[in-house]
């Protein structure tokens, strides 16, 4: 299984890294996707290095495309072309896409959540009116779309999106683990 994670400067660290490190520990090659640069910067100032940039990869060989909330990084994924088509490629082809606080306006500018039940961090609910039903659940799954609410949901986020993967007895002994709840 494979999984790219798109990062953009501005990005909001514990969205981005921890289905990173979720889905490393699960064995999912997860890949830190750079959209404008090799080395990008969250908002909270920490840099990170890439594995490669938007331009090297291709939607097929992705099982999940996993977009991190933040500002304003969460608004370059929207306004980005490039990211529009790699989403819109991903939905079509019925690969799960993912996407946390603010990052779920991307998903509505790709047109894929009208008939989705979703949720996004607060203050973009009202940049959300075209999905079918908004939620103020933690995480929501409606058929291959992902989306949860920000940083204190972000395991939780990760471990929807690996059992989703079809890894749920691994994050049932992962979650052991990882002391969680």
């Amino acid at each position: 299984m494979k999984a790219a994670i798109l990062f953009a400067d501005g990005f909001e660290e514990i969205e981005a890294v921890t289905p990173v490190d979720v889905l490393r520990r699960l064995g999912v090659d997860s890949v830190m996707v750079g959209v404008f640069g090799m080395e990008v910067t969250g908002s909270r100032g920490i840099s990170m290095n890439m594995d490669c940039l938007l331009d090297d990869i291709f939607v097929d060989e992705f099982d999940a495309i996993i977009l991190p909330g933040g500002l304003p990084g969460a608004h370059h994924l929207r306004d980005n072309d490039q990211v529009q088509e790699l989403i819109q490629d991903a939905h079509s082809l019925g690969k799960l896409v993912a996407a946390i606080c603010a990052a779920p306006v991307a998903l509505d500018r790709a047109g894929i959540i009208e008939n989705c039940r979703i949720t996004s961090h607060p203050s973009k609910e009202s940049e959300l009116q075209c999905c079918e039903e908004y939620t103020q659940n933690h995480v929501e799954i409606h058929e291959n779309i992902i989306t949860s609410r920000g940083p204190g949901t972000s395991l939780d986020f990760a471990y929807a999106i690996a059992e989703k993967l079809g890894l749920t007895a691994e994050v049932n002994e992962l979650k052991k683990a990882m002391m969680y709840k």
